[in-house]
């Protein structure tokens, strides 16, 4: 018997079971290990760490991220690809999933832990080897987890509810990853006085964080893999290069689909260099130790639990596109608002105490208005997929998300390149203990900054205007492949009686 999943080439979808409260917290689950290896990955830790503490110059700091970022990138298209035609009594994703989670775990750990005696030419090439190695671990189960979404969720609004359980996950992972790496394993005390140049502190956090990397995405694959019976299987076929590039390139010019792509490529190039200044800026602008540090992420949590619940309510309002424009465009503005009151002489002295209790009040309404608008945009994603089904006959999930992470690694690499420019243009010192940076450089480098990167983001919210995708479009998009796999269903049974 043919389900409805199966009965059409573009895999259109029957009537999911509902999705209970523990397959959500299972599935959202399987974006903590993210959120941990955005804690060490991110070009905030990354970038500070290499430069900082190994002592890369900044400039080839930037491009050693950016390199192995460009690697992932070409990849991951091909990754998504494999993984929507994939046949496995598992189904599609799950095996996908399992090799990431033990890949990811392996490669994290020896990122951490590079021989004391690698140096210059040496060290650049271990760092790459495992920077790659990790990110494409990553991409193996991130990339098959996502492309869960249209089949665990079909419906308009439910799959972005389904979608804030992920985002609140990967910020708890976040969150409390940031707090271990600041707060315990680099705090400032008497047994570590140089605080994040601390190179043991990094390498136990990358022995802790690994295990729990292995947990996490072990834990929620096994939660959503008897859900995988019930999921679209794609029809045996031979490999075809030319059939493989047809449907990549359908894909990939998708109309919606390149509006995401070019918000990302820009709001990528934006997070890429704001990520890879905030250690200089909260260590050397505001004087925050790392335990401080290490206390205003975490506070986003709670952002994150409002977000949550923020997300779904605002997108049912007032649609996918306007609240995830209202979102990013009040999110830019207020985590931009202390550097700019700094420059301007409104903020206190970094001795009050007013200054800590700001950072986090920001960090906090930063996260609500992020996490809920980041919530919309895979919920985005996930839409596209049925309007790319009703355009070319396939279901490419895998591929979809693969690419809309597709531009913001490019577009993140050159951010942290753009990071490494700014510090080299104001001649940022190498392994500088806090203190000893002049304020007049850090002013320097927050009034370059500051409009470079509210220019960059704003061209990235201004192309969302061209989206083209609401609740109207999908449901008929969800119509169209029912009545096609309805039509291929009988013309079967018809086949069959003859």
């Amino acid at each position: 018997m043919t389900s409805l999943n199966d009965a059409s080439p573009g895999g259109a979808p029957g009537v999911a079971r509902p999705v209970g409260f523990l397959t959500e917290a299972g599935y959202g689950l399987g974006l903590v290990p993210a959120g941990i290896l955005l804690t060490g990955l991110g070009a905030g830790t990354l970038q500070y760490y290499i430069n900082q503490v190994i002592g890369a110059p900044p400039i080839l700091t930037g491009l050693l991220i950016l390199a192995s970022l460009m690697i992932d990138a070409i990849c991951d298209p091909l990754i998504g690809q494999w993984s929507d035609r994939f046949r496995s009594p598992l189904g599609r994703r799950h095996p996908f999933m399992y090799a990431g989670a033990v890949l990811m775990a392996v490669t994290f750990y020896f990122l951490w832990h590079a021989p004391a005696n690698l140096s210059g030419q040496s060290l650049f090439i271990y760092m790459l080897v495992l920077l790659v190695a990790v990110r494409m671990s990553q991409s193996l189960h991130d990339i098959s987890s996502n492309g869960l979404v249209p089949e665990l969720a079909p419906d308009y609004d439910k799959r972005t509810v389904l979608i804030s359980f992920r985002w609140f996950f990967l910020v708890i992972g976040l969150a409390t990853m940031s707090y271990l790496l600041l707060a315990v394993f680099l705090k400032t005390d008497a047994h570590n006085t140089v605080g994040l140049l601390n190179r043991a502190g990094y390498a136990r956090f990358g022995a802790f964080a690994s295990l729990l990397l292995f947990l996490t995405a072990m834990t929620s694959a096994l939660s959503t893999q008897r859900r995988a019976k019930g999921f679209y299987s794609p029809p045996p076929r031979p490999f075809s290069l030319g059939d493989t590039a047809r449907v990549m390139v359908q894909t990939l010019t998708n109309p919606a689909l390149l509006v995401l792509l070019m918000c990302g490529l820009f709001g990528g190039i934006g997070a890429g260099m704001r990520g890879g200044l905030d250690q200089y800026f909260y260590t050397h602008l505001w004087g925050l130790k790392p335990q401080q540090i290490g206390i205003i992420l975490p506070m986003g949590v709670l952002g994150s639990v409002v977000a949550v619940i923020v997300a779904p309510i605002m997108s049912r309002l007032l649609g996918k596109k306007m609240t995830m424009i209202v979102f990013f465009v009040f999110s830019t503005i207020v985590s931009l608002l202390p550097m700019t009151l700094k420059v301007a002489g409104l903020m206190p002295a970094n001795s009050s105490g007013w200054v800590f209790a700001i950072l986090i009040a920001d960090a906090v309404v930063v996260a609500i208005l992020a996490v809920a608008g980041l919530v919309i945009v895979s919920s985005m994603v996930a839409d596209v997929v049925e309007d790319n089904a009703v355009k070319t006959g396939e279901r490419s999930e895998g591929l979809l998300f693969a690419a809309n992470g597709l531009l913001p690694k490019f577009s993140a690499g050159i951010g942290a390149v753009m990071a490494g420019v700014l510090l080299s243009v104001v001649h940022f010192p190498a392994h500088a203990l806090q203190g000893t940076v002049p304020p007049a450089l850090m002013r320097e480098l927050t009034l370059i900054f500051l409009p470079i990167y509210a220019i960059i983001v704003s061209i990235s919210i201004f192309v969302l205007l061209f989206y083209r995708i609401d609740r109207g479009v999908h449901e008929r998009n969800l119509e169209r492949l029912s009545e096609a796999a309805a039509l291929a269903a009988t013309a079967e049974q018809t086949a069959a009686m003859l």
